[in-house]
């Protein structure tokens, strides 16, 4: 490693050096040259490359510095990027902090006095290396010297008003000469004034043309360098996009030489696997890449249960008969056969026949780097994106999707044990993701006040309602009752971070259940959803993380695990388990299957403590029953995959229908019109809807803040008992009402959502919308 320039370097020097950089677990550290300039620090793989190719820069007045040990400290930015760096002696760590600590001082300093000075010059970039200092240089000289400039200007115009002021004098003195004899000594002091005004005026003519000179001739310039660096960026664009078809080419040649086991058709096989712990998100190994997910060890292990148990009676095992060795019988037949009050089957009115295609997705181009470069990092539900990134459907029908595996429920409203009603809530959980495996596209946000009603009371036995109760941070409210005798509600607000290399969307608030026979309440949340190869190849969705689904009646828990796709993994792709305890936390039930395919329930016969797996920890071996399938995916439509992949209820969901109200989601013109493949005119009309929701938010702020004036509401804010608390809707101007949901804190999850407060259904029936608002 070599030497840096100086123990201790001033701020603002530019500090050089050798360092290690954790790239991942297979690489480990790898020998980078990193350069610390102007409050940035930058690294290359090596010295050659800083004239054309930076590897990765941080920004040091947003950064932190931990020391880790002796030779290695870590240098973070808050999430997005994180070096983790190593010196090859604790001198050199030294030497390195110093520099670090100096030059984030100084770039602090510097931030902060540019945000007070509100002056706009354009940052260096950080790729431009020690050419950056030059160009820096050049600039702060240039501007010195039309500062210098300005300031003989102002000189000049002082003087000549002084000349100009002494020479108006006497020119009224020399009006007013009757002598003659004075006549000869006013005119040479005329003279010589004049004299010093002409030279005065010269002076500041001559500064003028210079200022003009020296500011057409960098104006040039810097046009010239603009127009350098916007054909640069465009190069680069098109680059990227050669390299995307390249990419595309090479997977669909590969695939058609390629005969691939049935194990690896994983969509997401040959792609990247999670991001490393360690290493940067934009590390520079994109060639060899390889990344650190590796495989977790089970946190438990099942086998066959002794043969004992699978002759006993289903008397002796828990009263549940379907799970002592009757195969060939499910658990709902059994207890529709023994339970007397099941009612016959009637003679039923012939139901409406549904739509079962819809018209082909166009084959329309889109750059897509060209619109999602500039939304690294934000949050895309503030983002106007074009309909060519959707789904001819809007973030309410999609909700409603989760009611596809609605079966789930009605087998769980007739269980007589809430453990097993519990695996049955669980399987309903998962099934909501099996429609999202290759819906890439992206659903039409809601307008605030936009409905969906979802009416399959005669088919399936149940209603479904949902309106988007609010618009930043985007939220809708769901509610669906069956006849069967269970209630589904939630609140869902989806949270969005475009990351370049993928997309994570996360669902915030709580989904909850009410079966009315046992007055079960369940409650659970969602999983992240992640979009991988956003860019360049194939998009793949995965889900990951945890669930729990909790009765808050009985204490019973479900704990669901969500496996993150793994390259290192030899586990089923989209694996999820999951465990059912009660309240004292002894385990029942062991779940297993794919959120895409299916999933299975075991009847826990005994547990015990099984060796230690890797890392040391000991795994729970669990002996049960033989499997029983809860729930499979229905098979998508013939032609789907250029229907967007939607199911066959997705098919149905935006099928125009009588009688629903004027805000329903069916109504939404610019979504019809995507569906109709008119996908320029739709652009056009979601334009104007977004601009008509802005335009009444702001007629709703000017009534608020005017009735925030007013002198009845002054009285009503006077100081009292409850005065000292603000809501969250008078902290904001937007005092936004929902129209069938009301926000209330529950008492038993103990959340606040909105539940619904009745009178769609009766509105319907009635025809009277009168209380609709207009958004479309």
């Amino acid at each position: 490693m070599s030497e840096a320039k100086s123990p201790t370097p001033t701020p603002g020097d530019t500090y050089k050096g050798w360092l290690f950089k954790w790239t991942n677990y297979i690489k480990g550290y790898q020998r980078r040259w990193f350069v610390l300039s102007n409050g940035l620090l930058s690294y290359y793989r090596t010295q050659a490359e800083m004239g054309h190719t930076c590897r990765g820069t941080i920004n040091l007045a947003t950064a932190n510095i931990a020391v880790e040990d002796s030779c290695n400290f870590v240098i973070s930015n808050g999430g997005a990027q994180t070096y983790h760096l190593k010196a090859s002696s604790e001198v050199e760590r030294q030497r390195w902090i110093t520099a670090l600590e100096l030059a984030k001082a100084k770039a602090v300093q510097m931030q902060a006095e540019s945000d007070d000075s509100g002056d706009d010059f354009p940052a260096v970039s950080p790729n431009s290396g020690q050419g950056g200092d030059c160009r820096n240089t050049e600039i702060q000289s240039t501007l010195r010297t039309l500062n210098s400039k300005v300031e003989d200007l102002a000189t000049c115009n002082d003087l000549i008003v002084k000349h100009g002021s002494a020479l108006q004098r006497s020119l009224s003195e020399l009006e007013g000469l009757r002598v003659a004899v004075d006549m000869g000594e006013k005119v040479k002091q005329v003279t010589e004034r004049a004299t010093l005004f002409r030279i005065t005026s010269n002076a500041m003519i001559n500064a003028c043309r210079d200022f003009l000179s020296v500011a057409q001739s960098h104006s040039k310039r810097w046009q010239k360098a603009l127009q350098t660096e916007r054909e640069q960026r465009i190069r680069l664009e098109e680059t990227l996009e050669q390299l995307a078809k390249q990419h595309n080419h090479l997977e669909r040649a590969f695939r058609g030489a390629t005969v691939l086991p049935p194990s690896f058709s994983n969509p997401a096989l040959g792609n990247k696997g999670a991001v490393s712990g360690k290493a940067d998100a934009s590390d520079e190994d994109d060639d060899n890449e390889f990344f650190d997910a590796m495989e977790e060890p089970a946190e438990f292990i099942t086998v066959p249960a002794d043969p004992k148990y699978h002759r006993r009676s289903g008397s002796n095992i828990s009263g549940i008969s379907s799970e002592t060795g009757t195969d060939d019988q499910s658990f709902d037949e059994l207890s529709l056969a023994s339970n007397p009050e099941s009612p016959q089957p009637l003679e039923l009115e012939p139901v409406r026949q549904r739509r079962t295609r819809i018209p082909d997705k166009p084959n329309y181009y889109l750059n897509l780097w060209s619109i999602m470069k500039n939304c690294i990092g934000k949050e895309l539900s503030k983002i106007p994106m074009p309909v060519n990134f959707n789904e001819p459907l809007s973030m309410l029908q999609r909700l409603s999707e989760d009611l596809e595996y609605y079966e789930l429920l009605d087998k769980a409203a007739k269980c007589h044990s809430s453990l097993e009603q519990m695996c049955y809530v669980a399987a309903f959980t998962v099934s909501s993701y099996s429609t999202t495996v290759h819906r890439t596209g992206k659903p039409f946000n809601p307008l605030l006040g936009e409905t969906f009603e979802l009416d399959r009371h005669r088919e399936c036995g149940y209603r479904s309602l949902c309106e988007q109760v609010s618009h930043h941070p985007p939220a809708a409210a769901h509610h669906a009752f069956s006849e069967k005798g269970w209630t589904l509600r939630q609140e869902i607000t989806l949270a969005s971070k475009f990351r370049g290399k993928y997309l994570s969307i996360m669902p915030l608030g709580s989904i909850q259940c009410i079966f009315e026979k046992s007055n079960n309440h369940y409650s659970w949340k969602k999983v992240t959803t992640t979009v991988h190869n956003i860019i360049v190849g194939k998009l793949w969705i995965d889900q990951s993380g945890e669930i729990d689904v909790v009765n808050h009646k009985t204490g019973d828990r479900c704990h669901l695990k969500f496996a993150p796709y793994s390259y290192f993994s030899r586990d089923v792709p989209r694996k999820v388990t999951g465990v059912v305890t009660d309240k004292d936390g002894k385990a029942h039930y062991v779940l297993s299957g794919t959120w895409d395919e299916k999933m299975e329930f075991s009847k826990i016969m005994q547990s015990s403590k099984g060796e230690n797996g890797t890392e040391g920890k000991q795994r729970t071996v669990y002996q049960t029953l033989k499997a029983k399938e809860m729930w499979r995916k229905n098979p998508l439509p013939e032609g789907a995959e250029n229907m967007y992949y939607f199911s066959s209820l997705a098919l149905t969901l935006n099928e125009p229908e009588e009688g629903v109200a004027p805000t329903d989601s069916r109504r939404r013109p610019d979504q019809r019109l995507m569906e109709e493949g008119h996908w320029d005119e739709a652009n056009a009309e979601k334009q104007r809807l977004e601009e008509k929701q802005r335009s009444a938010r702001r007629e709703r702020e000017k009534e608020a803040v005017k009735a925030a004036s007013s002198p009845e509401e002054a009285d009503a804010k006077e100081p009292g008992p409850a005065s000292s608390e603000i809501s969250d809707e008078s902290a904001h101007p937007d005092t936004y009402q929902a129209l069938w949901f009301e926000k209330i804190d529950d008492p038993v999850s103990g959340e606040t959502l909105h539940i619904y407060k009745g009178g769609y259904w009766e509105a319907k029936e009635q025809g009277n919308w009168d209380l609709c608002p207009d958004i479309f």
